[in-house]
């Protein structure tokens, strides 16, 4: 983004009552709904961007990569606690 000072309008249809979830959340953050729309797509719009970055590493470096891709599984004892542990909305 760039340091412009020029704003440009984005007009879209909304059901009435998720237009009512978001002025919610907006009032408990004590933002307005505009602000509380721009920085919930903004930050989507960055994890997007981020998780379809293309990645580009040395001859070297990417066969280390597919080195440690085709080596042995090990035993990972924290891991597998970590995944036999449930998630606390899962406890209810």
């Amino acid at each position: 983004m760039t340091g412009s000072s020029t704003r440009e309008s984005l007009n879209i249809r909304i059901r009435p009552e998720l237009r009512g979830l978001i002025d919610r959340a907006a009032e408990v953050l004590g933002k307005t709904r505009t602000d509380f729309v721009l920085d919930a797509s903004r930050r989507a719009a960055e994890e997007t961007l981020a998780e379809h970055t293309i990645f580009t590493v040395s001859e070297e470096t990417y066969l280390a990569f597919l080195a440690r891709l085709d080596a042995p599984v090990q035993d990972n004892d924290r891991l597998k606690r970590t995944m036999n542990t449930p998630a606390p909305w899962d406890a209810a």
